[in-house]
């Protein structure tokens, strides 16, 4: 006979095996008439597995993940999970309030791990967050869009040359994988020093609910779960409709105007490739920008008044411009029309 799984604690709340429940994480507030607290959503298994924690909204404007995290919770396949899955959709609920990326403080959360109990409320957030989450899970998902007015193209960012990390990353299937140094201070490098595999996954823009986006990323992170053994059936992805990025650079505005762009979000672009024009006010002094390298555009600018120096266009270097093409097209056709498996069957999940 199996040994009965113990349960789950968080909080100071005991989530039994089998169960689910959601509890609130006390926030350093900024008065004490006014309360403030981290929504936590805990799904607990009865059989043993990973304890895989979901993150959303680490920049208060990135709502994507929000939605992202709401359909995972209500999709059927997991109430035969093995192992335990840790929902924190609005982790800078501060940000999120007052729609902006960063803490009152005017900290970037995402710059502040692993924090401490007596530093500024960044620091403060990133330790609870770190000591009553991270700390209790065996692998992570935080998930992100462009922020500042630039959206990006469906991509994961990860270690690639961590095994478990590009194992999970090829398994979420993102039309584009980008081997992304650990930056200091953030959520992966923290999770990553402690042991945990853990993927970032960019895609959409600041403020906005985004379809393509949300659904790649609702199937990657089952994806993900079923690579692990949490939930049944089989990743749904090929390794031919996904190209590997080891570099990527932001192609800077060169002087101050309007800019008018001339290339999609995912193109093919080449080196010297004209990619957008600058202009002043009334159209004269005319610049044109240029690609610096051969490569697929994952990120841009959505605002077409930029300062000298601005970042425009994300350009990862690939091998196979063409194959990355591909990929993308691929990835739109099967998440802009729907197609799938069972899981998206349910109009709550999709």
């Amino acid at each position: 006979m199996l040994a009965r799984r113990q349960p789950f604690e968080i909080g100071g709340v005991r989530i039994a095996p089998g169960s689910r429940d959601t509890l609130s994480l006390s926030l350093p507030g900024q008065a004490p008439y006014a309360p403030m607290s981290v929504p936590v959503h805990v799904i607990h298994g009865r059989r043993d597995g990973p304890v895989l924690f979901l993150s959303a909204a680490i920049h208060g404007d990135e709502i994507n993940g929000i939605e992202i995290i709401r359909r995972i919770r209500h999709t059927k396949a997991l109430n035969r999970l093995r192992g335990t899955l840790v929902c924190v959709p609005i982790v800078n609920v501060y940000g999120f309030i007052n729609h902006t990326r960063y803490l009152p403080d005017r900290r970037d959360l995402n710059r502040s791990f692993p924090g401490s109990e007596n530093g500024s409320l960044a620091g403060r957030l990133a330790r609870l967050f770190a000591s009553e989450v991270v700390d209790r899970c065996t692998h992570g998902i935080d998930l992100h869009t462009g922020a500042n007015h630039r959206v990006n193209l469906p991509h994961v960012r990860a270690d690639l040359d961590h095994p478990e990390s590009a194992r999970l990353a090829r398994a979420f299937g993102a039309p584009v994988i980008v081997d992304a140094s650990l930056r200091d201070g953030s959520l992966r490098e923290y999770g990553m020093e402690r042991g945990l595999p853990m993927l970032l996954y960019e895609a959409g823009e600041g403020l906005r609910f985004d379809a393509l986006s949300i659904r790649g990323g609702v199937r990657g992170i089952l994806n993900v779960m079923r690579e692990l053994g949490m939930i049944a059936g089989k990743s749904v992805r090929s390794r031919e409709n996904q190209v590997e990025s080891r570099s990527s650079q932001w192609v800077r505005a060169p002087v101050s105007g309007l800019l008018r762009v001339e290339v999609p979000m995912g193109a093919r672009v080449g080196a010297g490739q004209r990619l957008a024009r600058l202009a002043d006010a009334i159209g004269d002094n005319e610049v044109e920008v240029k690609s610096p390298t051969a490569g697929i555009i994952i990120g841009r600018t959505n605002n077409p008044v930029v300062n000298g120096g601005d970042a425009l266009f994300h350009i990862a270097s690939v091998e196979n411009g063409a194959h990355a093409e591909r990929a993308i097209e691929q990835f739109q056709g099967l998440h802009i029309e729907g197609l799938g498996d069972g899981d998206f069957a349910d109009p709550g999940v999709i």
